[in-house]
């Protein structure tokens, strides 16, 4: 191996460098993994564009300490393991140097109060991300994906990915895990019925990837009939290759269009489930006034403060006896699991389609600004291109 590794490191929002970093050895407990591919995802984009406020539920919020490695939605192989060499993958499997892994994307402290009483490890107050908040100021460095290697950190977890699985489907798996929301919302139950029932009717708001891979698990889990939305009609057509049975470009159709769209399907009910990942905090109201009385909102699509929007308790809360499901991550349980269930459903849909557009470490600032054309699905890092 070279003694020095090549990294995109982000100085600053709107600013990337390609820097050069000395090649660690892992400490015990410790992991070196080369990277095959390095998905980009909408927190990312968010960064960039100097949205660094995060997770702010539990007060102000997890500020970002530039200058960082991004990407953690990762894939790539075992180089080196420190200490005795031995290292289990979160199934139980011992991992052996050139084993492919994916890299789950945060480290949780096992210690605070959430911790503690087996909250989703999400919830952890003391979480550390990779690609995220993890400063590439700190040796050594190479916290993120959007390097020809990266260091894990002892209590991460590497699950192994099947022999089956393409690494172009399995840079998914962190996106797909964090379509636990709707295992999670099948077990949130209120009169007169369950959350989310066999041939409910399903609405998905924004299928970039993440929405891409809820309406995905929404068709596995038996929904019924499936809306998306979204502003590209690239993307909508790939929805409809997944699994939609309807679409609505939000471009060309007001509100209120989209409104009577869906309870004209609904015999003027509104949607059992709306989903929403478009990202922007605008589509949370749109979303709960698709909603049926009794509703589910699966809020998964703003981890970054993007700002505030008005909602009505009363129209959007307490009249429609709502529920609303907030996803603050993937947990690290559902990594092995999504795996399987892609290599499963590869020959059911287009998942080797997925990644449309790859780019090396030179051209990083090309591969965001790509990440939020209408035309790309999801743009990988490809740092040894």
């Amino acid at each position: 191996m070279s003694e020095h590794v090549l990294a995109a490191a982000l100085i600053e929002p709107g600013k990337y460098e390609v820097r050069e970093y000395p090649l660690p050895d892992p400490a015990p407990g410790c992991v070196l993994v080369k990277i095959e591919l390095s998905g980009i995802c909408g927190t990312d984009k968010h960064t960039y564009q100097g949205f660094t406020t995060q997770y702010a539920g539990a007060g102000e919020g997890k500020q970002i300490r530039f200058p960082i490695i991004q990407g953690h939605e990762n894939v790539g192989t075992v180089a080196a393991i420190g200490g005795d060499g031995q290292y289990t993958d979160f199934e139980g499997i011992p991992l052996q140097i050139g084993d492919r892994v994916v890299v789950g994307a945060n480290v949780s402290c096992g210690d605070c109060y959430y911790c503690r009483h087996d909250f989703p490890y999400y919830f952890c107050q003391n979480m550390t991300d990779y690609g995220n908040n993890l400063s590439a100021a700190d040796a050594p460095h190479l916290f993120g994906g959007w390097s020809q290697y990266m260091y894990i950190i002892p209590g991460s977890f590497l699950v192994r990915v099947p022999d089956d699985l393409p690494s172009e489907v399995a840079v998914l798996t962190e996106i797909m895990a964090v379509t636990v929301g709707l295992d999670r919302a099948k077990q949130m139950s209120a009169f007169p019925s369950d959350a989310f029932l066999f041939d409910d009717t399903v609405v998905v708001i924004g299928v970039g990837p993440l929405g891409m891979c809820f309406l995905m698990k929404a068709r596995m889990l038996g929904a019924g009939t499936i809306i998306a939305v979204d502003l590209s009609d690239y993307r909508l057509q790939f929805a409809k290759r997944l699994g939609a049975d309807h679409v609505i470009n939000a471009a060309n159709t007001t509100l209120a269009e989209r409104l009577e769209f869906v309870r004209n399907l609904t015999h003027g009910r509104g949607a059992d489930l709306v989903i929403e990942t478009a990202g922007i905090p605008q589509a949370v109201p749109e979303a709960l006034d698709m909603m049926r009385l009794g509703g589910l909102l699966v809020e998964a699509g703003n981890f970054s403060d993007l700002g505030e929007v008005p909602i009505s308790p009363h129209r959007h809360i307490c009249g429609k006896s709502a529920r609303i499901l907030g996803v603050g991550g993937e947990e690290p349980a559902a990594y092995g699991p999504s795996m399987r269930q892609m290599a499963r459903y590869m020959h059911n849909y287009p998942l080797r389609e997925f990644v449309t557009h790859r780019y090396p470490l030179r051209d990083v600032e090309a591969a965001v600004h790509k990440s939020v054309a209408a035309d790309s699905m999801k743009v990988a890092i490809v740092p040894w291109s």
